[in-house]
Parts: C-alpha cells; structure tokens; sequence
C-alpha cells in the first residue's frame, strides 16, 4: 500500500521538478531578453541625443531670423507713419517689456510719435467694478462739452470714454478736434483711482492710432466679460481715431485669447487689423506696417495663424 510518504517524496519531487525549470528556463531568456532590452535603450538614448541637436540647430536658426528681422525692422518699417502719432495699451500682464520697447523703437523708426502707454489691470472688465466704473464714465468722469456716453453697459460707456480722450479724429469737416489733455489726463487719473487702469508713461495725450497689446489666455470666471470689455475698447479706439491694430502672442490665438475673440466675430476683424506674432520682431514689424495699412482703409490678420497674411501689403 502507499503509504503518506510517498505522496509526501512524490510532491516534493514535482515542486523541485517545476523549481529547477523556472530556473533553467530563467536562465535561458535572461540573456537574449536583457540585450534586446539594452538595445532598445541605447537606441531612444540616440533617438534623444539626436532631437536635442536638432532643437538647438532649429533655434539657432530661430535667433538668426529674429536677428535679421530686428535689423532690417526699422528700414522696412521708415516713413511709413511719418507725422502720425500712436497711443498704446497693454491690455494683460504677460506682455513681455521687450514687447513693448521694441515696439515703441520701431514706431519711432517709423516717424511716428508715441503719446503714452497706458496698462488695463485685471480690474479693466471685471464685473465686480462696473457699477462703480459706469457711475464714473456717464457722471462725473465725463469731461465737460463732450457728448453723453455711447453705450448701454459699464463696458461699452467706459470703451467710448477712453476712446474719446485718447484718440484724434480723422480730419473730416465738420468733426471736433481732440480734446484737451487735460480732460485726457482727468479721465485717467480717476480710471486709476478706480484701479482700472494705470499710466506706464509720465504723460498720455491723444493719438490718432492705437495698439492694444495682450498676450495668453484667459480662463478666469470672469474671462468673457473682461474679453467683451477689451472688444469694445479697441473697437471704440478704432471708430474715433484713424484706426487700431490688436497685437499679441501666439498664445492669444487660442481658446481664451483676445485675438481668437477678435478674429472669431467677423463685425470686429473687418474693421480692427490683427497680429498674432508681436512676441517676435517679425510681428513687431507687421504691427507697424499694419496701422500705415489702417492708414490707407486696409484692415487685415497678420501673422502665423491660420487664414493670415504674414505681413500687411506694402503701400
């Protein structure tokens, strides 16, 4: 009869049986497997060596058009606002000081005269202050003599105020002259006080062309009424004075950015021209040539977007 320790040697036996195969089988693939994998390793260590080469060619190239741009930039750009003046307006925080000092150096190669730059804070739009800011652009803020406020809601009364004393009418018979700059300065002074907005520049007086300057995306709750705020803005500057260019990053192209909003809503691109690369000197150029564009009833999108022209058509 068998007896328990038979069936005892006999498991053992297949445990040390099934044991002795993983290792032998272990063994067997260990070698093939770990060199397939060291290969593949090495290959993506390759793949990466040579993507990196390749990143760094590409923005030496990137620096080299940049470059070439920003030296030709005030050739190109010469005499074409010559005796106009413009007025800018950094409608976000992540404009970069690059931005705006190339900007405003290639205005001047361009013969222009910058009046002032003012800066919208996040306060510009917010519906948290559009009573107080209503109150403000119909009421006392309105300088005496000009017309009543042109708009139905905190934004567009507040658009039309600023457009009135920051802008120069076109010179139309019949048409008043800018207003004085005290008014100019009266009215910011208080927009400032309702932290709305603040001068970047000692003075601001009007101009007859405005660039509004933004830059990323908003995603904010209040990201559509301030972007229907800064609609109604550059619109109002572009119907007072002689035209207005919205000029910003490519970032603002997307959902949430200002240019996006402007290009999406075909009332305002047909009348206010776009740039989505002023990031780069390129843009800066096209920014320029864009308003002696608007100078001429051309209005446009220019940039690397799509459905653009990468710059205004010359003269």
């Amino acid at each position: 009869m068998i007896d328990f320790r038979y069936h005892l040697v006999s498991l053992i036996a297949v445990f040390l049986a099934v044991a002795l195969g993983i290792v032998i089988g272990t063994t067997q693939l260990n070698g093939p497997v770990l060199t397939n994998l060291q290969g593949q390793v090495t290959a993506l260590q390759t793949d990466k060596r040579a993507l990196e080469d390749q990143s760094r060619q590409l923005q030496t190239q990137l620096d080299d058009v940049g470059s070439f741009d920003e030296a030709v930039g005030p050739a190109l750009v010469e005499g074409s606002l010559t005796e106009r003046s413009v007025v800018l307006v950094v409608g976000s925080d992540d404009v970069a000081p690059d931005v705006l000092e190339g900007l405003t150096a290639l205005l001047g190669s361009a013969g222009a005269t910058v009046t002032g730059t003012i800066r919208l804070t996040t306060g510009y739009g917010d519906p948290v202050n559009d009573a107080a800011v209503e109150a403000y652009a119909s009421g006392p803020g309105r300088p005496a003599g000009l017309a009543p406020a042109d708009g139905t809601d905190a934004a567009s009364v507040t658009a039309d105020l600023l457009a009135e004393v920051l802008m120069v009418p076109p010179a139309v018979a019949g048409t008043p002259g800018p207003v004085p700059a005290a008014a100019t300065s009266s009215v910011l002074a208080g927009l400032e006080e309702l932290g709305v907005l603040s001068r970047a520049t000692s003075s601001v007086t009007p101009a007859d062309y405005a660039v509004l300057l933004t830059a990323g995306t908003l995603t904010e709750d209040d990201a559509l009424p301030r972007t229907a705020a800064l609609t109604d803005l550059v619109t109002a500057l572009d119907r007072r004075g002689s035209g207005a260019v919205a000029a910003g990053d490519p970032t603002a192209t997307e959902d949430g950015g200002l240019i996006r909003a402007l290009r999406a809503d075909s009332s305002v691109s047909a009348v206010v021209s776009t740039v989505d690369n002023v990031s780069v000197p390129a843009g800066r150029i096209s920014t320029v040539l864009a308003l002696a564009a608007e100078s001429r009833g051309t209005t446009g999108k220019y940039g690397t977007g799509e459905d653009t022209q990468p710059v205004p058509p010359a003269s």
